[in-house]
């Protein structure tokens, strides 16, 4: 698995600009570039390339790209792979972060970027070539983004990839032209992007889709969304279990029969507790060479809260202390169902010859959803479109988290002070402090029960809920949007209060002029979601008066 990594971005015009992207020492250089590059940044951090070569071996230091845009399983892989991966940011890197602000600001959860790591997808080529040493022509084209548009860019390299392999540089200059001729990505808006002679008509509301609209239209359901039913086929009676794991930011190890089966696994999971965000770590494609192994395989301390996806049988004897390890072998039909994989204990996972199972000894708090596999099976049956079937799937796992996340909403707007206690001359007042036996109080009259058919110990579920990284982040997040929103308020009653004072001190037109050229910056900066300089502020105020 050594191999030949290149990564660069390119000038029309001119030589490739070979950099490394990873490492804070080209600062100077990627500020020069910004702005020749700065649309095609908003869409991708680089495209590598990268070659498998025994002999020649790495040609440069950061090898993490390498091994992760390699297949280190046993299936073969022959042909063409996708498969996506996440990739930790070099410490001491600094992000270019105004431009993914303003897009996280307006973005669902779901698809905002992250400023501690990357996504990497993957288009890997190995096919029999006689004049090759090893008897195998091995090539990764790997586009890495902030992005998590995993349809998206997996369709998009679909359409580059093959081109790539037989034009090589060429295409990649071409098509890293035309992305960076591309509009920023605003969820929301309807954008036209040249791809390769054809267009990709990229529209978005809650979530992004695109279209293929040029030479032949291929409609993609969103850029992020995946087939939920196709990837959870042999697991479909364990759904319940798998949704409070997520949502309970379990251990959870994926051992796949491939990177693609793995990435998708794990991709699907995070997925499931959509619209809340996973906030824990995750993996979709994992290697023992990957710079984090000895930090996630460690046995001196309990494993961390993160989703890993491998392939490689070695990680069988290494995950052997995991609490939850999902086996899955290679789909196999009996009959019109795949074989559903069964619940077993995790002191059986021990050889390389482990059957496919689930390995826990979790306990689940809810009772599993008959009606939902009893309408799947039948579509089964009938050869409903699998599409149709993750469409059922999104819509239940959504319906159960909201009807989850509802009751924490209600109790959580209730710590809101009320508006008529915002006074001018006064500091904001403080939100009330989250308590969670105030909020198990409030479950009998408006509990989940109210708008979920499932039963069982919700409020087991929710006291084990309020230990997770997901209840931190998402406490976090509602907290500082409340805050942002008592700012604003008492902004808007002090502006009311200075202007009043204003007109009764009779002040002149451009007295008052002065005071909004003033206080109506603040008051933007406020409403945009930054927060109020009061020092500042005040000094205003002082200087008016």
């Amino acid at each position: 698995k050594q191999a030949v990594l290149r990564t660069g971005r390119w000038s029309r015009g001119s030589d490739p600009v070979v950099m490394n992207p990873f490492d804070g020492s080209e600062d100077a250089d990627r500020g020069a570039c910004r702005s020749t590059w700065a649309r095609f940044s908003s869409w991708l951090e680089c495209v590598c390339v990268v070659t498998f070569d025994l002999e020649l071996g790495q040609a440069i230091e950061k090898t993490s790209i390498c091994y992760l845009s390699f297949p280190d399983s046993y299936s073969g892989c022959l042909g063409d792979t996708q498969f996506s991966f996440r990739l930790r940011q070099s410490v001491g890197r600094r992000a270019w972060r105004l431009q993914e602000d303003v897009y996280n600001r307006d973005a669902p959860a779901t698809l905002q970027t992250e400023a501690s790591h990357f996504f990497g997808y993957v288009y890997f080529r190995q096919v029999k070539d006689v004049s090759v040493r090893r008897g195998y022509f091995q090539k990764s084209l790997v586009l890495v983004s902030r992005l998590p548009y995993y349809g998206m860019f997996h369709s998009l390299l679909q359409a580059v990839a093959p081109e790539f392999f037989e034009k090589l540089q060429p295409c990649l200059e071409a098509v890293c032209s035309e992305i960076d001729q591309w509009p920023s990505p605003i969820p929301g808006q309807t954008l036209h992007l040249p791809l390769m002679g054809g267009v990709l008509q990229v529209r978005g509301g809650s979530s992004l889709c695109c279209q293929n609209v040029l030479p032949a239209p291929t409609v993609l359901p969103s850029v992020h969304e995946l087939d939920l039913f196709k990837c959870f086929q042999p697991v479909l009676v364990h759904l319940q279990m798998f949704w409070e794991l997520v949502l309970l930011g379990e251990p959870l190890v994926v051992m796949a029969p491939s990177p693609t089966v793995s990435s998708e696994t794990v991709l699907a999971l995070i997925s499931i507790i959509s619209p809340l965000r996973f906030c824990c770590d995750f993996r979709p494609y994992f290697t023992v060479h990957d710079s984090e192994f000895r930090e996630f395989t460690t046995r001196t301390q309990a494993p961390p809260n993160v989703v890993l996806g491998v392939t490689n049988p070695f990680f069988i004897k290494t995950f052997q202390n995991w609490p939850h390890v999902v086996r899955l072998g290679e789909t196999k039909m009996a009959g019109d169902l795949p074989k559903q994989v069964k619940v077993k204990k995790p002191s059986k996972l021990k050889t390389l010859e482990t059957k496919p199972g689930v390995y826990t000894a979790f306990k689940t708090f809810l009772h599993k959803d008959k009606i939902l596999i009893k309408r799947l099976l039948r579509g089964i049956q009938r050869k409903r479109p699998s599409e149709v079937q993750s469409a059922i799937l999104r819509r239940h796992l959504l319906e159960l988290t909201q009807s989850f996340i509802i009751p924490l909403e209600r109790y959580m707007a209730s710590l809101m002070p009320l508006q008529r206690s915002v006074t001018p001359w006064k500091t904001p007042p403080q939100i009330r402090p989250f308590s969670q036996e105030d909020f198990m109080s409030t479950l009998d009259q408006t509990g989940p029960q109210l708008t979920s058919g499932l039963k069982g110990d919700w409020t087991g579920l929710y006291r084990k809920f309020f230990r997770s990284p997901n209840f931190d982040g998402w406490y976090r997040h509602r907290h500082k949007e409340m805050t942002q929103k008592l700012e604003s308020l008492h902004l808007e009653v002090l502006s009311d209060a200075v202007s009043h004072t204003l007109a009764a001190n009779q002040k002149t037109e451009t007295e008052i002029i002065y005071h909004t050229l003033i206080l109506g910056p603040l008051f933007s900066a406020t409403s945009s979601g930054r927060t109020l300089d009061q020092a500042n502020f005040f000094l205003s105020i002082t200087l008016l008066s």
